[in-house]
């Protein structure tokens, strides 16, 4: 609806400027007289004056539909930033989450090993830590790691 009364009030706008051209030139109107705009001295009619005028209007109100053309882009770029940084922030804050829950789950389960009975490992009774039967890599060991050796009988371990 505001396009369109735009474009109606354009089109009343451009007729008015043609017929004030075309009633003011001629003789019956020269300006009486003469006037220097920037170092040019302006002779003719008034018809020719408006004409001028209309140019200097037509920039002017180009130049303006250019500056506000950049403030809407520059505020849309803006606020796209400021939507992505508020994304970003709270991506964050959920991994950061997730992160500590998962160290507090570890931390527990460390703590239920540890308190429970006959789980500790002492000197030579303890089984040497190895992957499946067949010495090979555990399912979490990459595809070209060697087969893991069986640890010395003391127990130690590097």
């Amino acid at each position: 609806m505001i396009v369109i009364l735009g474009l109606v009030i354009l089109i009343a706008a451009l007729i008015v400027a043609v017929v004030g051209v075309l009633a003011n030139s001629g003789s019956g109107h020269a300006l009486p007289h003469d006037f220097a705009v920037l170092g040019y001295h302006v002779t003719g009619s008034t018809g020719t004056l408006f004409l001028y005028g209309i140019v200097v209007g037509v920039a002017g109100l180009l130049g303006l539909g250019l500056l506000l053309a950049g403030a809407r882009r520059t505020s849309r770029r803006g606020r796209d930033a400021r939507r992505g940084l508020r994304q970003s922030r709270r991506e964050t804050a959920a991994v950061s989450q997730d992160r500590d829950n998962l160290i507090s789950q570890r931390d527990t389960a460390s703590a239920h090993t540890a308190s429970t009975p006959g789980s500790g490992s002492t000197g030579s009774d303890a089984a040497p830590r190895q992957g499946p039967a067949d010495g090979q890599p555990g399912p979490g060991a990459p595809a070209d790691a060697p087969p893991i050796a069986a640890s010395p009988a003391s127990g130690s371990r590097r």
